[in-house]
């Protein structure tokens, strides 16, 4: 990691502030864009990961999606969780995964990308905006043809 890289991770956690309760939208990609998530086998123990923070109530995911190179994903962070850690737990869980699957290491750049919704900010409208990703990235022409992604907003 250059000295650039390496600065602006410390300065992206850098005044982070984590509130219980809250909605935040994370995305976090793969090391060097890499798309370890065309194998559908790879993305399914990322999921899997999201649903276990959740059934420990941890977070309550209101909608992501697994890009072959990043994840969204949208959620209410759980009692007593913050950013960092759980963002952390499901990053190093997935990638345990992912290792003993297929052998890969390195798979998430460090760092991510969060940002906390207002409480005037239609949840709903932000979940489509974050499922519709492969529709925008030209991956797939019907979001249902795209495995990777769920919401508790189904009818979307």
């Amino acid at each position: 990691m250059t000295d650039s890289c390496r600065f602006h991770s410390s300065s992206l956690r850098s005044g982070r502030f984590s509130e219980s309760g809250r909605a935040y939208l994370i995305t976090t990609t793969t090391r060097a864009r890499r798309p370890v998530f065309h194998d559908l086998r790879l993305g399914l123990a990322v999921v899997q990961t999201l649903k276990a923070a959740d059934n420990a109530q941890r977070t309550n995911t209101l909608a992501y999606v697994l890009m072959p190179d990043h994840l969204h994903w949208l959620l209410m962070l759980g009692e007593g969780e913050n950013l960092l850690g759980i963002v952390g737990w499901v990053k190093g869980v997935s990638a345990r995964r992912i290792g003993l699957m297929a052998g890969l290491t390195g798979i998430w750049q460090t760092g991510f990308h969060d940002r906390a919704t207002r409480s005037e900010e239609d949840l709903h409208a932000l979940a489509r905006y974050v499922v519709a990703n492969p529709l925008r990235a030209g991956i797939v022409a019907r979001l249902g043809d795209y495995p990777l992604w769920d919401s508790v907003y189904l009818s979307l």
